[in-house]
């Protein structure tokens, strides 16, 4: 055998060698579902919305923690088949579907405990909302090979929400997209817009597994593999002339049927959520509200809010009627307090409140062709400010140089809305209206005095009817020493 022989076998072999390998592993290691599912270890809702799974200290199966089950193709194929029996999908068993029962079984069963901790929240609406429009239920875990049950996730394509919505796709089943909301994460609205789009699919395919690949690839590319195909009118006939990611949707779809209801056999309990579907309710929204002022009045985080409200794209509710999600016992509490909390909020947006004044040190490096004055200007100060604060010659400053400068800076916020509720009584939750005005005219009357030349600490004391020693505590003031600029709370 000559060398250009040997060399085309062994690149043979080599092939032959990946392609069995990717036969007996379908899920690719870029495969988007695989990456989805990595997503849900890096997302922020997650980090802190579940405790560790519930595990049964006397399940059935005599599993311990850290047992991972497998099993042989028989089984699998036994257990599809009974499920194939109850549905109106083609529940098959094959090399392909296997890659993906792996891959929720075995590789990422932390983010598969994840998921059925979330279901909790979502599947309960899914179902309600499929039933209205006489789909499978199975549907609902078509949201697991979508999003991973992100609210928010948002595809490398575009698409966004539980049920991965392109904008022109969700704009033509009547999903807005503005600057404040985006209804394709809103999880109502988009199951609503995914049923009434499912529904339309089934009508173009009249076939289940068609109308996965085309929710998936779109209902163009499924015709156009239907005439690459021959003419062939079900999915496994027109797999090979479809996309990659799509060859891979329907047997990722047969997984999650199979692992959602097969997840005690592989010894994989749900994570605890926050809320379930049954522990939340919603509200209308009359004024536009942000996440924080929602926050300080009921005493809820942010990241919360987020939880529940993920279509709010700027932390922002803006006015007109716009539904808020929260905890029942957080809804009760707004209710009771609407009114008092709309007034807290136009009266914080229309306040400021100086809560420091500090002078601040920080480092100029001289640029060449910078002078004293320009440097002075940059900062605020004056030249002799600059002179005091740095040995300067009379050659002035030369390239390189560092300076200090003292800059004053002040920090404004917002007063605080504050909704104190009474321990036995729910309906006195909201605190008084005039003691919250009269604590922003309290924390108004604060004094500031910047020094001038000459000034001291006595006759600052004396202007303001205040002791020195008073200025010295409130500053932090080891010594009589003033420097000309400094800024002094006086009261």
């Amino acid at each position: 055998m000559n060398l250009l022989n040997k060399y085309t076998v062994s690149l043979s072999l080599i092939f032959l060698s990946i392609k069995g390998f990717s036969q007996i592993n379908s899920v690719s290691i870029d495969d988007p579902i695989a990456a989805m599912l990595d997503s849900l270890q890096t997302q922020k809702m997650f980090e802190t919305a579940f405790s560790k799974p519930i595990f049964p200290k006397n399940n059935k199966f005599k599993f311990g923690i850290d047992s991972i089950p497998k099993y042989d193709d028989y089984t699998y194929q036994a257990r599809l088949a009974k499920l194939d029996a109850q549905s109106p999908f083609d529940l098959v068993y094959n090399e392909h579907v296997k890659g993906f029962i792996n891959l929720y079984a075995i590789r990422k069963r932390e983010s598969v405990s994840r998921m059925m901790g979330v279901s909790q929240l979502y599947y309960p609406m899914f179902e309600e909302i499929l039933d209205r429009y006489n789909l499978p239920l199975e549907l609902k875990h078509l949201a697991v090979i979508e999003s991973a049950l992100i609210p928010y996730a948002r595809s490398r394509a575009g698409a966004m929400g539980l049920w991965q919505f392109m904008y022109p796709t969700g704009k033509m089943y009547g999903l807005n997209v503005s600057s404040y909301i985006d209804e394709r994460c809103d999880p109502y609205k988009a199951t609503v817009a995914a049923a009434e789009y499912l529904k339309a699919l089934y009508g173009m395919f009249g076939d289940w597994q068609m109308v996965l690949a085309a929710y998936n690839a779109g209902p163009g590319t499924i015709s156009k593999a239907i005439r690459r195909s021959g003419g062939k009118k079900t999915y496994w006939e027109i797999r090979p002339f479809l996309p990659i990611e799509t060859q891979g949707y329907v047997p990722a779809f047969i997984a999650a049927n199979y692992v959602m209801n097969y997840h005690n056999e592989h010894n994989i309990y749900a994570s605890v959520p926050r809320k379930t579907y049954f522990e939340v309710d919603t509200v209308i929204v009359k004024e536009q509200m942000s996440f924080d002022q929602i926050g300080q009045a009921l005493d809820i985080s942010s990241e919360e809010i987020l939880y529940f409200n993920p279509q709010y794209r700027k932390n922002i509710i803006p006015a007109g009627g716009n539904a808020m999600c929260l905890p029942k016992n957080k809804i009760g509490i707004f209710i009771t307090n609407e009114q008092n909390i709309y007034a807290a909020i136009k009266s914080q947006n229309q306040t400021e409140v100086v809560e420091s004044v500090a002078e601040v040190k920080k480092t100029h490096t001289v640029r060449s062709g910078e002078k004293l004055s320009t440097i002075a200007r940059k900062y605020g100060v004056t030249v002799a400010d600059l002179k005091s604060w740095n040995y300067i010659g009379k050659k002035g400053v030369r390239a390189g140089k560092k300076l200090i400068v003292y800059v004053p800076e002040t920090k404004t916020t917002k007063p605080k809305i504050e909704i104190k509720a009474e321990s036995k009584n729910e309906s006195n939750i909201a605190s008084n209206s005039n003691d919250q005005q009269n604590q922003q005219l309290a924390s108004v009357d604060k004094k500031w005095h910047k020094v001038k030349k000459g000034e001291t600490i006595f006759g600052i004391a004396k202007k303001y009817s205040v002791t020195s020693e008073s200025i010295k505590t409130l500053n932090e003031l080891t010594s009589n020493g003033l420097k000309r600029g400094q800024v002094l709370r006086v009261k």
